[in-house]
């Protein structure tokens, strides 16, 4: 995607420290290219795309080029593309919008129990407000952090289903979920499927069966403060309240987003998709390299389906391990990870998804990768936090005064 402006716009170098490695990339820096985009485009796409003016008609044309590099990336028509002011909200806005549409029919959702805040949150309080526990049901999952596909086909089948929510992969422990049969059960049923692809948009190859997608341009190296939603013309969809006179250019969801923006994660996607079979190739590959060396220290266990994953993202737990601790001393020693629950990362939440698959809650590291693009030493950041997980681990334990029996 050409920039929109002069060719000597700023380069965009990292911000990151000298000798850190970050490794907690959830969201992470933004792609070098977006970045020059996006500085050059302060200049060219200021102003309101719904203004009549030059300038206003200036920033309406490179929002619709956006928003073509985004559908055409997305196999999907430049209508159907609609923006949010982040990730979260577009999931929010994706069940939202389905259970309105389909409000004369019912109420009740159903969702994975791994499922992001964002979904689980809303879901929990509506149906208190409701005074009915049965109009949200979060489907058990196995260890790897799956869905239950028999459990899942009788919950959208229960009367009253109006939507189910379903993310592709987890952020967290990386697993894949069993889109195609979960959609196939949804579909059996009448019951549209959202789901939420929020960690993987740009880190794998895009999901296919849905009814609505929702992601987070921060995943493909876009910039933070701009959500994607997808939402088919065949798909029932609205969200509440009055229409939206400026639908044309702010697309089903209602919200234009600052066109900067929209430009950057445009050419975020165009920059990833070019690099992305070998960005996956090595980022597999090195979070093989992290699972063997936790793995390897006592009483660690990696979590999540070590084939069927994301390639970028790993969660391992440490009995007898503090996660804060461990998050502290790995900083300490120059590397950036994260722990808890994914989603409520700034207060080390015990993590709702270990707990749902039945693994250790505590003493938890989860590493997502940045794509090579913004770390270029990515792989010999990786090595020396394989070299230093179990002095780490030992460390914390010591530290803490545990014991291990």
């Amino acid at each position: 995607m050409a920039n929109p402006s002069p060719d000597d716009a700023p380069s965009g170098e990292s911000d990151r420290l000298p000798g850190r490695a970050v490794l907690d990339a959830a969201p992470g820096p933004m792609h070098p290219r977006a970045r020059e985009t996006m500085l050059a485009a302060l200049d060219a796409g200021w102003a309101d795309p719904r203004r009549l003016h030059r300038e206003g008609r200036a920033a309406r044309r490179l929002l619709d080029q956006a928003r073509e590099v985004l559908a055409t990336g997305l196999s999907v028509s430049p209508s159907e593309v609609a923006f949010a002011p982040d990730g979260p909200t577009a999931v929010r806005w994706m069940t939202d919008g389905l259970r309105y549409a389909a409000r004369r029919r019912g109420a009740r959702v159903v969702a994975s129990a791994v499922e992001h805040s964002a979904v689980l949150v809303p879901g929990r309080h509506a149906a208190d407000a409701a005074g009915d526990p049965a109009a949200f049901d979060a489907v058990a999952v196995d260890h790897a952090g799956r869905v239950d596909l028999a459990a899942w086909r009788q919950a959208v089948a229960a009367p009253g289903t109006v939507a189910a929510v379903l993310q592709h992969a987890n952020g967290e422990v990386g697993t894949v979920q069993p889109l195609e049969a979960a959609r196939a059960a949804c579909q059996s049923a009448g019951v549209p499927l959202g789901v939420d692809a929020q960690a993987s948009l740009g880190r794998t190859s895009p999901p296919e069966a849905y009814d609505v997608l929702a992601g987070d341009a921060a995943s493909w190296g876009g910039p933070g403060g701009l959500g994607v939603l997808l939402v088919p013309g065949r798909t029932r969809w609205l969200l509440p309240g009055p229409a939206d006179p400026d639908a044309a250019i702010s697309g089903p969801s209602g919200h234009t987003p600052w066109v900067p923006l929209a430009l950057a994660a445009a050419e975020a996607w165009q920059q990833t998709a070019a690099e992305a079979e070998a960005e996956h190739a090595e980022a597999f590959a090195l979070v093989d390299l992290i699972r063997v060396a936790a793995a390897a220290v006592a009483d660690v266990e990696v979590v999540g389906d070590p084939v069927g994953r994301l390639p970028h993202v790993v969660t391992f737990s440490a009995l007898y391990a503090d996660g804060e601790a461990l998050v502290r001393e790995f900083d300490r020693r120059g590397f950036a990870v994260g722990s808890g629950s994914a989603c409520t990362a700034s207060t080390l939440e015990p993590s709702h998804v270990l707990a749902a698959m039945g693994a250790l809650t505590h003493g938890n590291v989860r590493i997502t990768l940045p794509l090579a693009a913004v770390a270029p030493d990515r792989a010999a950041q990786v090595g020396a936090f394989c070299a230093v997980i179990a002095e780490v681990v030992e460390s914390v334990r010591t530290e803490l005064g545990a014991r291990r029996l």
